[in-house]
């Protein structure tokens, strides 16, 4: 079975990656294994909601998406982010194409459950895996903008880490990779931070509920743990500044934190 993974990452965390980092995922695609990056991007959302004057908050860490606040999040992600993303694979000499949910409807979704106080988030209910395979295929890179497209038509915004799970599973990968700004989830030992190097999920909610994972590492946390579904088993945190940390996740194991299910 040819090697593939699907690495998560948020738009501002990959645009301030080390050149090395691109060099590295270009090793990996070389030696024939093949990635898929889904993308998030909130910061440069609310970003440019705000220059744009439009109003938009948060339920339960989710962002109220309108209909005005959608045609931002798709400009945002979709185009700015998304060729950002693979302009810097081909300047580490790596071949990408970048695609959002909405491509060959690509990405299959449904309203959210409590979509009246939140507008048009979307849950996937499926995804055209082929399209990720042909590309995958011709040798490119596939790089995927989170926003989902239904039946009728309409768009939604899609959580980043939920849309990335599901293009996992629907791919058949059972192991993920979540490259933040942190080295791993953090335990504190004798005194001295170490990085856990394997903790489930029922662990993590402890540490939560203890207040050993507290403040900023919380929402990184969740969300990889949000990437846990379908068939995919386990989620690896790492930095991405750390040297070969893609080919070390992926090849070697022993860094970041292996987060599972059980």
């Amino acid at each position: 079975m040819e090697q593939r993974f699907v690495m998560k990452c948020g738009g501002s965390t990959l645009a301030a990656l080390p050149d090395s980092f691109f060099a590295d995922l270009r090793g990996l695609q070389e030696s024939g294994v093949k990635p898929v990056i889904v993308h998030g991007g909130g910061p440069a959302i609310s970003d440019t909601l705000t220059k744009l004057g439009i109003e938009s908050g948060f339920v339960n860490g989710l962002r109220r998406t309108s209909e005005e606040v959608l045609d931002v999040v798709e400009m945002v992600l979709a185009g700015r982010i998304n060729k950002e993303i693979v302009r810097k694979i081909q300047q580490g000499g790596a071949k990408s194409l970048g695609l959002s949910g909405v491509d060959g409807r690509l990405i299959t979704a449904k309203p959210v459950a409590n979509t009246a106080e939140i507008g048009f988030v979307g849950d996937v209910t499926d995804v055209n895996a082929e399209i990720i395979e042909g590309v995958m295929d011709m040798g490119y890179i596939p790089v995927i903008a989170p926003i989902g497209i239904d039946a009728a038509g309409q768009r939604y915004n899609i959580n980043a880490d939920t849309a990335a799970g599901a293009v996992a599973s629907h791919l058949g990968v059972e192991r993920m990779i979540v490259v933040t700004d942190v080295p791993g989830i953090l335990k504190t030992v004798d005194g001295e931070k170490r990085v856990l190097p394997s903790v489930t999920v029922e662990e993590i909610e402890a540490m939560i509920a203890s207040g050993e994972i507290y403040g900023g590492m919380i929402p990184k946390v969740r969300a990889a743990i949000q990437c846990i579904q379908g068939q995919v088993r386990e989620v690896i945190i790492v930095n991405g500044d750390e040297p070969n940390v893609l080919s070390r996740a992926v090849l070697e194991g022993g860094i970041g934190t292996r987060i599972v299910q059980a």
